[in-house]
């Protein structure tokens, strides 16, 4: 019988597959200097606003509330609202939450299915030390991987 904590984790990504590494640390560098200065305790808006100006003095393109559109059956069923969308390509969702939830990190994957794009990052700025999860999307298959 396996370790059943092991069980429960998310498939890892390996080092070498590390999809947009620079990008990565920067918008994980940009993160850690919102946390670091805000702490915890603030609405998700003020981090939201705080961590869309981080970004943009760091070179980004950002745009805040973006909206994505969700389609089934090549109709349209609705449309959320993308906490941050960075470079058209990485999706940022922000949580203020003081324990973890696993609908938050489903809520980045369904984002990613429905925009087709690979990575998404889930940042919880509701925690007194900093939470950060990168997820990629591909081939069906969510994974996070350390970074």
């Amino acid at each position: 019988m396996g370790n059943p904590d092991k069980e429960k984790t998310a498939p890892r990504a390996r080092m070498a597959d590390i999809l947009y590494p620079q990008e990565s640390y920067e918008i994980k560098a940009a993160c850690i200097e919102v946390h670091k200065a805000l702490g915890c305790g603030f609405l998700e808006k003020i981090y939201e606003n705080a961590l869309a100006h981080e970004l943009t003095k760091r070179g980004f393109k950002v745009r805040q509330q973006a909206p994505l559109s969700v389609f089934y059956d090549g109709l349209l069923m609705g449309e959320y609202a993308v906490d941050i969308l960075v470079n058209d390509t990485f999706i940022i969702e922000i949580k203020t939450s003081e324990k973890d939830n696993p609908a938050y990190r489903a809520q980045v994957i369904n984002y990613l299915k429905a925009s087709g794009r690979p990575l998404g990052f889930l940042v919880n700025f509701g925690k007194p030390f900093f939470d950060f999860k990168r997820i990629i999307f591909t081939k069906g298959q969510a994974l996070e991987d350390d970074l």
